[in-house]
């Protein structure tokens, strides 16, 4: 689904597709470049798509133009006998025309398993071109006509269980061992030979293939950018970009919230940091309530597509959440306020956020638990010791790159 999001079109426009994301899926599965457990995945997908997109607001209607086989046949036989109109009549039309039978079978499967009513199929009867254009006019009139209309607001969460704390009130994130240490001499060391290890791995002939997405997340002022910049100092310049996420801006407001991610999403033999990422929606959006319920519950799902999609297309997905204790973040955050060259990092936004530290515990801990998957497993850091956290997160990206290549 990835190259449709950087088409999709913003709030107040409207966008045509014309060849779309049930292309390739039927036209693999009627010429067997995949089997039907294959097609059937697709169309899985397709619908967790089609569902975000409603979920963000969007209008799906779906036109599928129907022709039988022997109309179809006659009109190709016109076109070609016209010498102005005969290059509209390709092999290739033929030879789909070939497989008619086998067309209408897949089509039939992906129309039955993808109409819905955030997103129903409109079969419309394709001969006659009067009839054809007067009833796509008259339904998008009144599809139009119908949002318009409707009272603005969310669809309610109601139905949806609620996520349980654990039985024994034990969380992942406060079972870290925060206590673990380097020395500054080892630290060096490591650091030397996980840099170099690193810069190898992104210049090996293996990596040209893949990309690598790193995501950086934690507590405030756990040292997710001291981590960030000594990565950076192991890669070439020309191949990384670091993406630092704040608040969105009214073009992102104006697209689904995943499409703020995708346009950052780096090409092969390339590396992307995210400072923060698309998990601010289960985390602060969640705590301070600037997403409702049945956004930052539908963000778990949608998350997970969103990395299946990037593995697949040869995305290495490397995940990170730097912890610390509520003491070392108050020290850190009063060393900040005292020191001149440091206290543009502090907010009293900082401050405030920390008496919400227990809600902010529970997202983590939920978060980690829907979207830590085989392809993209959370790594948890224990940050209170910057020099340790700094080798843990150079050690699993190398040891992460070194299985993936």
């Amino acid at each position: 689904m990835w190259r449709y999001w950087r088409e999709l079109p913003p709030k107040g426009k409207i966008g045509i597709f014309f060849g779309h994301w049930y292309t390739d899926p039927i036209l693999d599965r009627v010429y067997r470049r995949s089997k039907r457990s294959q097609l059937i995945q697709s169309i899985e997908e397709i619908v967790r798509f089609e569902t975000m997109l409603s979920n963000e607001g969007a209008l799906l209607l779906k036109f599928w133009f129907h022709l039988s086989k022997e109309k179809q046949k006659k009109r190709f036989k016109t076109l070609e006998k016209d010498p102005k109109t005969r290059w509209r009549v390709t092999d290739t039309d033929w030879e789909h025309f070939n497989r008619y039978d086998k067309f209408r079978k897949v089509a039939e499967l992906a129309l039955r398993q993808t109409s819905s009513a955030s997103a129903p199929w409109i079969v419309v009867e394709g001969e006659d071109a009067r009839y054809r254009n007067l009833t796509v006019g008259r339904a998008l009139l009144a599809a139009m006509r119908e949002r318009l209309d409707q009272k603005p607001g969310k669809p309610a969460a109601d139905g949806v269980p609620p996520i349980l704390p654990p039985i024994d009130n034990r969380h992942i994130v406060g079972a870290l061992d925060l206590t673990l240490r380097l020395t500054r001499k080892k630290y060096t060391d490591m650091r030397a030979l996980y840099q170099g290890r690193l810069n190898l791995l992104s210049r090996s002939p293996g990596f040209r293939d893949r990309s690598a997405i790193l995501v950086f997340e934690g507590n405030d002022a756990a040292g997710k950018g001291g981590a960030i910049r000594r990565i950076a100092a192991a890669l070439d310049a020309r191949f990384y970009r670091i993406i630092p996420v704040a608040e969105p801006t009214e073009e992102e407001r104006a697209q689904p919230y995943l499409w703020r991610f995708w346009r950052h999403v780096p090409r092969l033999g390339r590396i992307a940091l995210f400072d923060r990422s698309w998990y601010g929606r289960v985390l602060v959006e969640r705590v301070e309530g600037l997403a409702g319920e049945f956004d930052w519950m539908r963000a778990y799902s949608e998350i997970n597509d969103f990395e299946q999609q990037l593995t697949d297309s040869g995305a290495i997905v490397i995940k990170f959440w730097l912890a610390i204790s509520k003491d070392e973040q108050h020290r850190r955050f009063s060393e900040r306020q005292k020191s001149a060259f440091k206290r543009f990092k502090i907010t009293p936004e900082d401050w405030r956020n920390r008496k919400k530290w227990a809600a902010y515990e529970q997202a983590v801990c939920d978060m980690v638990d829907r979207t830590s998957t085989a392809i993209a497993p959370w790594t948890l850091v224990e940050a209170n010791d910057k020099l340790y956290a700094r080798i843990k997160v150079l050690k699993t990206i190398c040891e992460r790159l070194d299985t993936a290549l």
